[in-house]
């Protein structure tokens, strides 16, 4: 899935446009490489998103094109 929408769908970030305009501007790595827009993430890897001073870094447990609201919680783990 693209990064952009995995974090629209796991609500990291509210709106896809958003997180297109946070991977230009590259603040969001995967795995330790910067990320664009259309890049792949896979279960298992790290991802990183700087907003301004603020860090958050989780690993991706579950992929899913469509989530309820309560479920978008599961996607990701915080480390």
């Amino acid at each position: 899935m693209r990064i952009d929408k995995f974090l629209k769908v796991s609500r990291v970030i509210k709106r896809r446009t958003l997180a297109q305009e946070a991977c230009d501007r590259q603040k969001v790595t995967i795995n330790g490489k910067i990320a664009k827009p259309g890049s792949e993430v896979r279960e298992g890897d790290i991802v990183e998103i700087h907003f301004g001073e603020n860090v958050t870094r989780f690993r991706v447990k579950k992929i899913s094109e469509h989530v309820r609201k309560e479920d978008a919680s599961g996607m990701i783990e915080i480390l």
